[in-house]
């Protein structure tokens, strides 16, 4: 399994999620092949939350140790880094 950070595209009336290229490679997908995903909005509403996200970026080790502005930046860092 991997953790994929990506934005909501609308696409028609509904809305798609691009999946990049090297993960289509190294899972070798082709066009309609069935996958299953699990989405997390990257809302964050309580210390709590935020520790739980860092965990699933794999930052928990990285965010210990910091105030709650400072943990933000470092996530928001890897969201922009799409």
């Amino acid at each position: 399994m991997e953790l994929i950070h990506g934005k909501l595209k609308k696409w028609g009336n509904s809305f798609g999620l691009v999946v990049p290229v090297e993960v289509v490679n190294k899972n070798n997908l082709k066009e309609n092949s069935d996958v299953v995903y699990s989405l997390q909005s990257s809302k964050v509403s309580t210390g709590k939350d935020l520790m739980n996200l860092g965990k699933n970026l794999g930052l928990d080790k990285k965010l210990k140790n910091l105030d709650t502005q400072e943990a933000l930046r470092k996530i928001d860092e890897v969201f922009s880094s799409d």
